[in-house]
């Protein structure tokens, strides 16, 4: 059976160029540290999953259609273009994609979607007869587990795989619920704002009842408990603009097929792939 990585390139980039324990710099004095751990980490997720295929995904810079429904969604984030260049991670891109180029792995950068919608795709395309591996931490990606889909969250030693059972016992859900809890939840870190009165312990006990967001939706009046059934009524509108936000589907065209992402791993370190591309 085949064996897909989709790493969320973008992600991987902010954790290792944030998580770092100081910035590194090389004998030219160029800042490294962000091309130093995400070469590392990378390499490590690939010797963890061995996969035979693999693919990695950036956002690009464009306007993000998901801004459309909802003005606000992503507004808190940081804007790169109005910090000193040494302080953003896009100034250590130009040696990510050259250290994958070395490498000789797959990448690509969005122009009209986002990586989410791409790595939706795969899965959602190549997840029935082939096991799937999705590097990241955007916990958006919880809702295309299956049993051959899983969700790799990367942090040394302490990774864990997220499967069906991860998410059953987190958070009382099927990962095809995982849309609409998170609907109903919010999610501060895109800036999506749930139903007031409505935390994960009561969305799980309403999406156990109720199946989905658009059966509690249509039974609302039936919720037992008078400030839930309230808010939901209330906030009913904005729970379905965030379900349209949230949801993942494969609808974005794919930038390789699969027959363009076989990868052979070399067995190669960190230190060569740097001083490769000439930083080290």
């Amino acid at each position: 059976m085949k064996r897909l990585l989709l790493v969320d390139g973008s992600n991987l980039l902010f954790q290792m160029f944030f998580g770092m324990p100081a910035r590194i710099v090389n004998e030219q004095g160029k800042a490294i540290h962000g091309t130093l751990g995400f070469v590392g980490a990378l390499l490590k997720i690939i010797r963890r999953i061995e996969p035979t295929h693999m693919v990695v995904m950036f956002d690009g810079e464009h306007e993000n259609s998901r801004s459309v429904l909802d003005s606000g969604y992503k507004a808190n984030r940081v804007d790169y273009s109005e910090i000193p260049e040494e302080e953003s991670p896009f100034s250590q891109l130009p040696d990510i994609y050259a250290a994958l180029d070395y490498l000789q792995i797959q990448y690509a950068e969005t122009t009209t979607c986002e990586t989410d919608d791409w790595i939706a795709g795969y899965a959602l395309a190549y997840g029935k007869e082939n096991e799937i591996v999705i590097s990241s931490f955007d916990s958006d990606f919880f809702q295309l587990i299956t049993d051959k889909v899983s969700v790799l969250r990367y942090r040394g030693e302490n990774t864990i795989i997220c499967t069906p059972d991860y998410i059953k016992n987190k958070f009382g859900i099927e990962p095809k619920q995982y849309a609409d809890f998170k609907s109903m939840t919010g999610d501060a870190s895109d800036n999506i704002k749930g139903a007031d009165k409505v935390g994960p312990k009561t969305a799980a006990l309403l999406l156990n009842e109720f199946a989905d967001l658009k059966n509690i939706l249509a039974n609302a009046e039936n919720i037992k408990r008078n400030s839930i059934k309230e808010s939901i009524i209330r906030n009913s509108e904005k729970l379905i603009i965030n379900y349209k936000i949230i949801k993942l589907e494969n609808t974005a065209p794919l930038p390789f097929d699969l027959s363009e992402l076989i990868y052979n791993d070399k067995d190669i370190t960190t230190n060569e792939v740097l001083k490769g591309i000439g930083l080290r």
